[in-house]
């Protein structure tokens, strides 16, 4: 009977590894806004995705949290009950902490310099641990930029932020930084951003310049601290359990196509940003420029943290100054 119930067992898994693929209709979750660069290569993929296949295969894409937040998403793809995700690795880094390391300070001089990192064998390598860690199955990357600082008070220096109540995504590698900065960071979803600067429930926010930009984040600020200090990825997932469903040729077709369009959005970030920053800057706010000297010892004190969290800091150090330009 076990002899029996094994040759079973291996043929349905033969049969299941080379039956063509069934169609799909795949749900893919963002917290994005349907304006934002990401949401915008979300459903460019599910076009391409859509014709590839002759349309057996369709993605309904949900951008602005319409399934949740970050945590709640991912814990969907865990169970199958969602398929894919483009999804900040800060979320990721929350159950992987090797992928803290890839929001290091000033890991990346400028936005193109950013886009080579996360293009490196060294980081691609990273994704082999997600379907044992998270359940889900990377793909590959995408970014949001630099981050920058806007603030309701004038900042001269990085003891004006001292106390300050600083919005910042909830994840621990920034939770470090600002903490090591002396301010007081405040976790706080995307859409309560606005309102909250607005009305002075936080005094300033850490935040991508497109959305300083397009959801005008600069109105309600008195100073911007361009200050490039961290980039800002993106990584295209798809559940593990969605994944071990799917032809060989269907896997295929979505790990290439998925890869494809995250990796546009660097291509976009490197193409805009300085469009975006130029924008803000004529906006009459005050305008400032940073270096990482600007943040004194809170970059060391961040290094030391994380040489102890994460595995491949030093090795995304050394893909940095290779990737560097002169």
């Amino acid at each position: 009977m076990k002899i029996m119930i094994n040759a079973f067992a291996g043929a349905a898994i033969a049969l299941a590894s080379t039956a063509p693929g069934l169609a799909e209709e795949f749900r893919l979750g963002l917290i994005t806004p349907p304006p934002h660069v990401w949401t915008k290569a979300a459903e460019a993929f599910g076009a391409e995705l859509a014709e590839a296949s002759d349309g057996e295969h369709s993605v309904t894409v949900f951008p602005a949290r319409q399934l949740g937040n970050e945590a709640e998403m991912l814990q969907q793809l865990q169970t199958g009950a969602l398929d894919m995700a483009f999804m900040t690795v800060a979320e990721v880094s929350n159950r992987a902490p090797d992928f803290g390391a890839l929001y290091a300070p000033f890991l990346a001089d400028d936005v193109a310099h950013a886009g080579r990192i996360l293009r490196s064998d060294t980081a691609k390598g990273m994704l082999e641990q997600l379907p044992a860690k998270t359940g889900v199955v990377g793909t590959g990357y995408g970014m949001a930029g630099l981050r920058q600082i806007v603030s309701r008070g004038a900042v001269e220096s990085a003891e004006d932020l001292s106390g300050k109540k600083l919005r910042i995504t909830p994840f621990d590698p920034i939770l470090d930084f600002y903490n090591a900065l002396g301010a007081a960071p405040t976790p706080m979803p995307l859409p309560d951003v606005y309102d909250a600067l607005a009305n002075g429930q936080v005094d300033a926010i850490d935040m991508d310049v497109e959305l300083i930009w397009k959801l005008k984040y600069y109105e309600h600020a008195d100073t911007i601290v361009q200050s490039d200090h961290m980039m800002f990825p993106m990584v295209g997932l798809v559940s593990a359990k969605v994944w071990s469903g799917l032809s060989e040729e269907d896997r295929a077709m979505i790990s290439e196509l998925m890869a494809k369009h995250v990796d546009s959005t660097i291509d976009s970030y490197v193409e805009m940003e300085q469009g975006w920053l130029d924008q803000v800057r004529e906006t009459g706010k005050t305008y400032v420029e940073v270096d990482e000297d600007f943040f004194g010892d809170a970059v060391e004190e961040w290094n030391a943290i994380w040489s102890e969290k994460s595995s491949v800091l030093g090795d995304l150090r050394d893909v940095s100054a290779e990737t560097a330009e002169d």
